[in-house]
């Protein structure tokens, strides 16, 4: 048997399963062993690192030459962009050099049933996150609900060129970019120590979440990164999760677009 044949099994060899089959799988067959892969939970540290450091040295740029967050457009969209593709881009680079690439390293992949799945569990994603929303700004108050992002474009009277930027950055590269770094990279280093797909589920649920620095929103992003993190663990696909996680920051990314430009 060859490697790649050792750790991920052809499409059209994979047995059809309805999502009760798919879910009692997850025990009885864990992933196969991590052939080839040499890198852990340090390259997960590397890419949070790189992550923080780009986004303290692009904001101390900025404040050398008189911008801050609250006063320069321009700054929060690099400051927003460029750390995490820098990251993600660190972490796909860590499995060619450390291992075997993102499609064996990271189960980057992205077939039909994926797409459909990730589709339907989006969905799901999105009627637990309007609820979850509802309920926590009843609790904490509408004012301390709002993300940072959204508190900050959601009364700008932004440029259509920035709103469109920023859109694509929430709905799109954002939400691609975190799953190649949590349920990506951390999923497998958790893996290789030999840990449960359960327990990968459960970590990169909970860092996800604390990861954002928000402490207000920290519950509600469990609840949101909780339907992400199914498709991940049912399919064993990141392309699954990643179409999920799209899914889910498409509507809230395309109400700030509107309310950015004026439009409602």
């Amino acid at each position: 048997m060859t490697k790649l044949q050792s750790v991920s099994e052809p499409e059209s060899l994979k047995p059809k399963r309805g999502f009760i089959e798919s879910v009692r799988d997850i025990s009885r067959n864990p992933e196969p062993e991590r052939v080839g892969q040499r890198w852990g939970f340090g390259a997960f540290l590397l890419v949070e690192a790189v992550f923080i450091l780009s986004a303290v040295f692009i904001t101390a740029v900025g404040a050398s030459y008189g911008a801050t967050l609250e006063s320069s457009t321009s700054l929060v969209l690099v400051g927003s962009l460029v750390p995490i593709m820098l990251a993600a881009a660190v972490a796909v680079v860590i499995t060619y050099v450390r291992g075997n690439g993102p499609v064996i390293d990271l189960r980057l992949s992205l077939t039909k049933s994926d797409v459909v799945f990730g589709l339907k569990i989006g969905v799901i994603g999105l009627v637990f996150t309007y609820v979850a929303a509802t309920v926590w700004a009843k609790i904490v108050g509408k004012d301390n609900a709002t993300s940072a992002i959204g508190e900050l474009f959601s009364n700008a009277n932004l440029p259509l060129a920035a709103a469109i930027t920023m859109f694509l950055y929430m709905s799109f590269i954002g939400p691609i970019c975190e799953e190649i770094i949590f349920r990506g990279l951390l999923w497998g280093a958790v893996e290789r120590q030999g840990w449960s797909r359960w327990a990968a589920f459960v970590l990169t649920t909970v860092i996800f979440a604390l990861s954002h620095l928000e402490p207000q929103r920290t519950w509600l992003l469990l609840v949101i990164a909780i339907p992400i993190g199914v498709a991940r663990l049912v399919t064993r696909s990141l392309g699954a999760s990643m179409v999920a996680h799209v899914l889910n920051n498409f509507l809230p990314g395309l109400s700030l677009l509107l309310l950015s430009v004026g439009v409602i």
